[in-house]
């Protein structure tokens, strides 16, 4: 009587672990495959935003491409051409290009 019990007691445990090891696999591969380079990704842009001077090229989000005027904690001035300034975000910065030697 007693052996029948803990026969099925052993089994359900196995089936447990048969369920939880995959579901721990397919969290482990979307943490290397997903998360991990994302948080790597975010890193890079934060640095390569608070490196941002005055005189630099950049690209916003929306493809404006632009020399930073004038730039504060939040907000950056860009010159588009010799007459026109437009104010962004910081955050709507994309991409830095390359640095304007003759601003400095």
């Amino acid at each position: 009587m007693f052996q029948g019990l803990t026969a099925t007691t052993a089994n359900a445990g196995g089936g447990i672990v048969s369920l939880i090891v995959p579901l721990v696999l397919m969290v482990a591969i979307f943490y290397f495959l997903m998360i991990r380079p994302q948080n790597k990704k975010q890193k890079q842009r934060n640095s390569m935003l608070s490196q941002l001077k005055k005189g630099d090229k950049i690209v916003t989000i929306g493809g404006l491409h632009g020399t930073i005027a004038e730039i504060t904690d939040d907000v950056v001035v860009l010159r588009v051409n010799d007459v026109t300034k437009l104010t962004f975000d910081r955050n709507a910065i994309s991409t830095a290009v390359a640095r304007d030697k003759a601003v400095e």
